[in-house]
């Protein structure tokens, strides 16, 4: 079972709906998903139709330090009013999802008068029963410091940050990114692994401020402690995914030419061992392995110049 927790440390650049779609996409190629939404804002509990509520949620779940049925609601794909061809969205895998209840900050403050706070997650979640049930957790978390996110983060094996598409943005991401990996890694001293970070630049237009960011994080590889990777693949800024969230499905339903395409590459990159694998939606939609965008050909030219042998000035 792998864990991915979304994060950032500023709201508004797509957590929930990068969330959402990568839950939605691994549903649809088999597995056994469950998201958490550890946001209190619950935008992740309200992005599907749900075919059951569950009595109890997140809060229940951290402060039980257990995950049973009580917290798990199902998943409703496709829901009952989304038109569509007979056949074409077959109940492949398996979607459920722990909703968020603590917007109230109950949960917050619990927390925060806890020793234990930063494994109440993760002891929730890995454990042989739930490892039985589901093949991936994605969790969504606040878009602000806070032992609620610290948790999630903790509990991850790998770690999602998607970053706005301008430069100002990527400047925000790095300092923010420095100041989250740092407060992880004073968490090593009591035998907690940092997790992977894969960074995602998300609603990008094809603009020279989406590529100017790119380039700007990747410069900063080693300020951010050289554990932050920038995917190539980038997600555009596509009204598919605006319908998408209309519909409460995911976009590869909505939108297979393009924003399909997109988000089968970002899982690739994300997960290299599902390369090739394609919901039945993309049906003769042709997926390049790889991404052989304008981003990654003028990353590698740029990368190429830096590594030529620099001449000494007398």
């Amino acid at each position: 079972m792998l864990t991915l927790t979304v994060v950032a440390t500023k709201g508004g650049v797509g957590k929930t709906t990068l969330a959402a779609n990568i839950g939605g996409l691994l549903r649809d190629l088999g597995f056994r998903v469950l998201l958490v939404d550890a946001d209190v804002q619950p935008a992740l509990t309200r992005y599907f139709k749900l075919a059951s509520q569950a009595p109890c949620g997140i809060t229940h779940m951290v402060m039980s330090n257990n995950l049973d049925a009580d917290c798990i609601s199902a998943v409703e794909l496709p829901p009952e009013d989304f038109t569509r061809e007979p056949g074409r969205y077959p109940p492949l895998g398996q979607l459920d999802i722990v909703c968020s209840d603590t917007s109230d900050g109950k949960l917050q403050d619990w927390l925060s008068n806890r020793l234990d706070r930063l494994v109440r997650l993760r002891m929730s979640i890995k454990t042989p029963a739930v490892a039985a049930r589901y093949d991936f957790v994605i969790i969504d978390t606040q878009g602000a410091i806070g032992h609620l996110q610290d948790t999630a983060v903790n509990a991850a094996d790998l770690l999602i940050a998607p970053a706005s598409p301008d430069v100002i943005s990527a400047r925000e991401f790095i300092a923010g990114t420095v100041a989250l990996l740092e407060r992880i890694e004073s968490s090593t001293n009591m035998g907690f692994t940092v997790p992977a970070m894969k960074a995602i630049i998300n609603r990008a237009e094809k603009t020279v401020d989406s590529r100017s960011m790119a380039f700007l994080i990747r410069d900063q590889f080693l300020t951010m402690q050289g554990r932050v990777t920038v995917l190539d693949t980038m997600v555009n800024s596509a009204v598919a995914f605006r319908k998408a969230a209309t519909s409460r499905v995911p976009v590869h339903w909505i939108d297979p030419q393009r924003a399909g395409v997109v988000m089968h590459q970002l899982l690739w990159e994300l997960i290299p061992s599902l390369r090739g694998r394609r919901a039945p939606t993309m049906q003769g939609v042709e997926i390049p392995i790889g991404v052989p965008s304008e981003l990654a050909a003028v990353a590698t030219a740029s990368e190429s110049v830096s590594e030529r042998p620099q001449h000494a000035h007398s």
